[in-house]
């Protein structure tokens, strides 16, 4: 009786470990697989991974501004100080005659925001175009190639190269976070890749190394060569922050009275201009020469 018993014993523990091991399994997989956030109906959140911790604070910080229910507001967040500000009429648009009552962002005050309290500082202060074009680019990608190379808190921008009129944070999986146009609040949309979609850029939020300089006028293009004749690269709509890495002797340009044959190569956009259009003398002061 006693060997019958352990025998009987046994088997219902071994009949209880069967039963318990695939909960257990996997209960200790569920972790894992909610690690990457799915995007749900108008969530706004991190939601692919790959991003540095400062893309996911600026997406962080703007997300807070859709959970508070904020307006869109024509010149909003464009203050001294980053942060929300009453707005303006758009003459253009009828839709925002009770912008100057609402406290909110528009689509480059928003950014601004965002990338101020993820950074602590002041990053990305300007208009769409301005933050488009900033020297702080740690990469650029254009509309042929889609969100694929996209990673949260990268830069949307619509428009074409000598105006871009909107500029919205990719929060991933196909997602954006943006302050769209004046009578909706701020929102979770998906990116529209279609129409006039430009490209992106994705913010560099370190120290910035290199040359830098400003540059003047306004539609100046960038060139694929030290020539005009080059393909067309980017144009500057207005004066611009650039970090110079070299400069060389190439064709002589004649332009808004005056002449010059020095031309400087901008990493940011691999493209080059002529140093006409650079705030500062003839041939830039502490660059280098460029060997190719």
């Amino acid at each position: 009786m006693l060997r019958r018993s352990g025998l009987i014993g046994s088997l219902i523990g071994l009949l209880a470990f069967l039963l318990w091991a695939p909960t257990s399994a996997a209960a200790s997989t569920a972790p894992a697989a909610r690690a990457v956030r799915t995007a749900g109906a108008g969530e706004c959140a991190v939601l692919a991974p790959g991003a540095s911790a400062a893309a996911e604070r600026a997406v962080a910080a703007a997300c807070a501004q859709v959970a508070a229910d904020v307006w869109y507001t024509w010149g909003g967040g464009h203050g001294p100080q980053p942060g929300a500000t009453y707005g303006q009429v758009d003459p253009t648009d009828p839709a925002s005659e009770h912008d100057p009552e609402r406290l909110g962002f528009d689509c480059s005050g928003l950014v601004r925001h965002a990338y101020a309290e993820a950074t602590g500082s002041d990053i990305l202060n300007g208009v769409a175009s301005a933050q488009y074009y900033t020297h702080r680019a740690a990469e650029r990608f254009t509309a042929a190639q889609g969100l694929a190379p996209l990673l949260p808190g990268d830069l949307l921008a619509w428009g074409n190269s000598r105006q871009l009129h909107h500029i919205a944070i990719y929060l991933g999986a196909g997602k954006m976070v943006e302050a769209k146009q004046s009578g909706t609040k701020l929102m979770v949309s998906d990116v529209r890749l279609n129409g006039d979609y430009y490209g992106a850029v994705r913010v560099n939020t370190g120290p910035v190394s290199g040359h830098i300089f400003q540059t003047w006028g306004t539609g100046v293009w960038t060139k694929a060569q030290p020539s005009t004749k080059a393909a067309r690269v980017y144009a500057f709509p207005q004066a611009t922050t650039i970090r110079v890495e070299c400069q060389k002797h190439a064709e002589l340009v004649t332009s808004d009275g005056y002449t010059n044959d020095a031309w400087s190569y901008l990493p940011d956009y691999k493209a080059w201009v002529t140093n006409i259009y650079i705030q500062g003398p003839a041939w830039l002061d502490g660059v280098p020469t460029c060997t190719f």
